[in-house]
């Protein structure tokens, strides 16, 4: 047996065995009423640190298209996110006014891929995940609106927070049935369910995976519905104190802090 994981991405790189180890170690400490530090105690990271890719698709919601009078297009729309981008669960993000000022945020069910996937049928494809957390894909709409790639405003520094935690795949029946929420300075202001994606996960991973292998630690946001702040009248964008928090039943919530500099 290797070491223990220093994080998940080792894990995944470990393999079967590594899970199965773990999950022992974690069953035995709670048969043993082992003292354990109270989850609202830890300092969080991204989910998941050291990705192979962070892969984004866009206007996969119909409505979330409609809003920003984005197109459908007949194949994905997909881009690539930075590393620097990931951000934990109460860390706080910063930005420059100087460089936008109409930061966004996005609501995004996040997949992490458990094992390598290459030319997979959409039926087969959900046997390739390891597990499901939240994303906040927060994005500068003036930036987006004005370059022809999406990579750069979405990846400024702290611009994907991701976690707190990655619910493994078995816990979640139907990534297809879960619901959304994003709740800005104490307001609702998306609301909905990943039934309602353009693309399903399972045609998104077999979709991707035609062109290139997709390696254990990949995550893949899978966009964000309707009731984006750009979207509203008047708009309703991130400012100097906003607090984000992005919940997903089954997975738990996500909290970002934000400060305009």
């Amino acid at each position: 047996m290797d070491p223990a994981p220093r994080d998940l991405q080792d894990l995944l790189e470990q393999g079967d065995d590594a899970l199965s180890h773990t999950r022992a170690v974690v069953d035995n400490a709670t048969a043993q009423r082992t003292s354990l530090t109270p989850v609202d105690d830890l300092r969080h990271a991204s989910a998941i640190l050291r990705p192979p890719q962070i892969i984004a698709i866009g206007a996969n919601y119909a409505a979330h298209a409609s809003e920003l009078q984005l197109r459908s297009e007949k194949a994905a729309t997909v881009f690539s996110l930075w590393p620097n981008s990931l951000a934990g669960h109460e860390a706080t993000t910063s930005w420059s006014e100087e460089i936008s000022t109409q930061v966004d945020y996005e609501a995004e069910l996040g997949v992490i891929i458990g094992k390598p996937a290459r030319d997979v049928s959409e039926q087969d494809a959900l046997d390739y995940v390891f597990g499901y957390t939240v994303v906040n894909d927060i994005t500068a709409r003036d930036l987006q609106f004005s370059e022809a790639q999406w990579s750069r405003c979405k990846s400024f520094d702290g611009f994907t927070p991701t976690g707190p935690v990655v619910v493994t795949a078995d816990e979640i029946a139907d990534p297809q049935d879960l619901w959304l929420t994003t709740n800005v300075d104490g307001t609702i202001l998306q609301d909905s369910s990943t039934g309602d994606m353009v693309r399903s996960v399972a045609e998104i991973i077999s979709y991707l995976s035609r062109s290139a292998t997709l390696l254990p630690g990949t995550l893949i946001s899978t966009g964000s519905p309707g009731g984006a702040g750009y979207s509203r009248t008047p708009p309703v964008f991130l400012r100097d104190e906003s607090t984000v928090t992005v919940s997903i039943g089954g997975i738990g919530y996500l909290t970002t802090h934000c400060r305009v500099i």
